[in-house]
């Protein structure tokens, strides 16, 4: 069956029972690029998914080390991994789960200089940074490549999750033009996170990737997912197209990519 092999038909059997998936799709899987921003919160849930359904190449891009304070939430690491490089954890746990598939880590920090060149080779970019800089810096980047972006961030109780395609519908800065002053929103080290909801954004960010890779069901392109945990309630909302967005608009006024100030945090 398509040159999968024994244990392969075996690994992938329930995606391949199903019919919009089947074997095709499956290979369709095993051979797209995915890059993740960040190996933390969401990227740890959503990169361990996408392993396990077989995604050839998985890059991540995280500077940091484990924290112990991490472990409550960023599932990729182990007690055992504090103080080493999320990205190299991140590395062995997925390659672990599934050896079809290649890890490829970036230990520096996304730029104006480097972000283009590490993310043109690869099909789908997730979003699941801590940062406002990184967020839009991102976000222009895939609009300047043509990259449909998966994007979430999550903050308390609180998450939400849309999908941008690059002129199929609005981008991050279609829904918010620029970033707050550095120092108005609180981090999630200081406001606090519950643990199980970046795994709740994560998985559902992974469900989005799958979706676009085999071209089956409804993406949330123009439309924003809100999800409160307290009350387990599900909203979407429609998010339009900005004709005067500064940087997907008609007459768009960013150009460049810009680094904004990294003293500027986001609830991710």
């Amino acid at each position: 069956m398509l040159d999968f092999s024994n244990d392969q038909i075996n690994r992938y059997s329930r995606h391949i029972l199903l019919p919009e998936v089947g074997g095709l799709g499956q290979k369709k899987i095993n051979e797209a690029k995915v890059f993740m921003v960040g190996a933390g919160g969401l990227g740890s849930p959503c990169g361990y998914y996408l392993a396990a359904a077989g995604v050839g190449r998985i890059g991540v891009a995280d500077a940091d080390e484990v924290d112990l304070s991490n472990l409550q939430r960023q599932i990729l690491h182990s007690t055992e991994d504090v103080g080493r490089l999320k990205v190299k954890s991140a590395k062995e746990t997925m390659e672990a789960l599934n050896p079809d598939v290649e890890v490829v880590p970036y230990v520096e920090r996304l730029t104006s200089d480097n972000i283009l060149d590490i993310i043109k080779d690869y099909d789908v970019i997730i979003d699941g940074c801590d940062n406002f800089p990184t967020r839009y810096l991102v976000n222009d980047a895939c609009v300047f490549l043509n990259k449909p972006l998966v994007s979430a961030a999550v903050f308390r109780f609180d998450g939400q999750l849309s999908t941008f395609i690059p002129h199929q519908g609005p981008c991050y800065r279609c829904l918010y033009e620029s970033p707050p002053p550095a120092g108005l929103v609180p981090s999630c080290q200081e406001a606090g996170v519950l643990g199980v909801l970046p795994g709740v954004l994560g998985v559902l960010q992974a469900t989005e990737v799958l979706k676009y890779i085999l071209g089956q069901g409804e993406l949330l392109t123009g439309q924003l997912l809100i999800v409160n945990l307290l009350d387990m309630s599900f909203q979407k909302v429609k998010v339009p197209w900005n004709p005067k967005c500064p940087v997907c608009g008609e007459n768009p006024t960013i150009t460049e990519l810009i680094d904004y100030e990294q003293a500027c945090q986001s609830p991710g």
